[in-house]
């Protein structure tokens, strides 16, 4: 039975829906103001993941992502200038064109990686009604105020009726310093009150009518609003990146008791996040590269272009809830154990039953179990690539007939593969569509010359032998002679 860790209780958690069958899961999507970058992937593969899981133990599964497209500001989530339109005032645009191109990038990359897309993708703009809504019910609950035109959450008499802080283990008595000073400094009572709407300065161009002022909803309203539309007052499991614990997801919880009296998510999931030499990656931090300069090898941290394949294995080959700190090096080595686990899916793929199975390969017929016991223990996705590695050694003594396998196992050792390593990792072990040419173009070159290096050697040509093995091997090919031919690997 699933486990999954809960960040709410902090601890493993079997999970049990709340419908019989069915599971509504909600995840914060992209800020589309820029470019995806791996601090996007991760997130979107880590809950990829857990949809296609869900989805293979049988479960209906609405899967809501949204998209924020304002009300994510400069500076924090109340103060500052909104990034999309920072971003169209320069270019020029109408702030929607920002928002739909990058959307369509987003969406590109997330395609190359193999993420399935969502049940549904909510836009924070298309939901403005609905937020001017959330806010009013808050505020007729006592718990936000008034304040020049902006509603502002009130934490502190929030924090009397509802522990405040539960997710992130945060007590308000630790941020609360010196409070009575900031009065009225600002339009806040307090700090540590966030925006729930904010009224809009006259060079602000993303605005809407409100009984408040003309203005917009603040960043943590949209997820609080949408979640509960998409999936009702209560729902399974609310995910994303580590840094949303505080202040964003501790936002929600608090608004959505506000507003509903009771919390909406059962289970609250978070994956860690993608470093670079120890420091978070992101555009914050300027030290962000995009999926796109990964595709390409354009950026100086790269040594090579590498496949969106090779970054989903990269993701996958850690916990969800490990740290990965990214190098080009670590990259490298990705790239070589997912070509070694191509090489074994595509010789599984040509192998010939036997009568019966070796018994020392016996053990393959627990493969499955292997596989669904680590995914059932939260996701444990570096444990399953263990365990098709550890399979992919079998594969490779029955390739080269050291060992036998009976029609039955053998089915049954491809379904595994095509269950766990294709439909469940949502790896491509199979040639792309898109490259299927240019790929065939090439295999069929090099054979080319290792069927001439091949009449070289039986007309005793070793010198033309001898030259094409090195040049090829100098360029990283592997070249293996065998009884009926050759082998060959880059």
């Amino acid at each position: 039975m699933l486990q999954i860790y809960n960040t709410l209780s902090r601890q493993k958690e079997y999970f049990r829906p709340l419908h019989e069958g069915r599971v509504g899961m909600y995840v914060c999507g992209p800020t589309v103001y820029g470019d995806a970058h791996l601090g996007h992937a991760r997130p979107a593969i880590t809950f990829d993941l857990l949809f296609r899981y869900l989805q293979f133990l049988g479960y209906k599964v609405r899967y809501v992502r949204n998209i924020t497209d304002v009300g994510h500001l400069e500076h924090d989530a109340d103060e500052g200038e909104d990034k999309i339109a920072k971003k169209a005032r320069l270019e020029q645009l109408e702030p929607m064109e920002v928002v739909q191109y990058y959307t369509n990038r987003y969406h590109h990359d997330m395609e190359a990686l193999n993420v399935l897309p969502p049940s549904i993708e909510p836009h924070a703009s298309g939901h403005i009604i609905e937020q001017i809504a959330f806010v009013q019910r808050i505020l007729d609950h006592g718990y936000a105020y008034i304040s020049n035109g902006s509603v502002y959450m009130d934490v502190e008499k929030y924090a009397k009726d509802f522990p405040y802080g539960k997710l992130s283990g945060r007590n308000l008595e630790d941020i609360v310093t010196d409070t009575r000073e900031l009065d009225g400094q600002d339009e806040k009572k307090h700090s540590y009150d966030f925006a729930l709407w904010k009224k809009a300065a006259p060079e602000h161009i993303m605005h809407w009518p409100s009984p408040w002022s003309e203005g917009f909803p603040g960043w943590h309203m949209e997820c609080s609003t949408m979640g509960t539309k998409y999936l009702g007052e209560e729902f399974d499991i609310h995910g994303g990146g580590m840094d949303l614990m505080f202040p964003h997801h501790e936002a929600e919880i608090a608004q959505s008791c506000a507003a509903l009296g009771h919390e909406t998510v059962h289970y609250w999931m978070h994956n860690n996040m993608i470093t670079i030499a120890g420091k978070k990656m992101g555009k914050s931090y300027n030290n962000f590269i995009t999926l796109e300069q990964f595709f390409k090898g354009e950026h100086p941290l790269l040594t090579k272009p590498f496949s969106p394949m090779t970054i989903r294995f990269f993701i996958l080959m850690a916990h969800y809830r490990s740290t990965v700190d990214f190098s080009s090096e670590a990259l490298e080595a990705a790239e070589k154990g997912f070509a070694r686990l191509q090489e074994a899916y595509a010789r599984l793929l040509k192998l010939q039953p036997s009568d019966k199975t070796s018994g020392e390969i016996e053990e393959i017929r627990i493969l499955r179990t292997k596989c669904q016991e680590a995914m059932d223990d939260d996701l444990n996705s570096p444990i399953v690539l263990q365990a098709l590695f550890d399979s992919a050694r079998v594969i490779n003594t029955i390739h080269d007939q050291k060992a036998s396998i009976s029609s039955e196992d053998l089915d049954e050792l491809r379904k595994v593969w095509k269950d766990y390593a294709i439909d469940i990792l949502g790896l491509k072990l199979e040639e792309n569509d898109a490259d299927d040419n240019k790929l065939k173009a090439f295999n069929t070159a090099v054979d080319l010359l290792l069927d001439i290096r091949l009449d070289a050697k039986r007309n005793k040509d070793w010198a033309t032998s001898d030259k094409i093995r090195n040049n090829l091997t100098e360029l990283g090919f592997q070249i293996k002679d065998t009884k009926d031919g050759y082998e060959w690997t880059l």
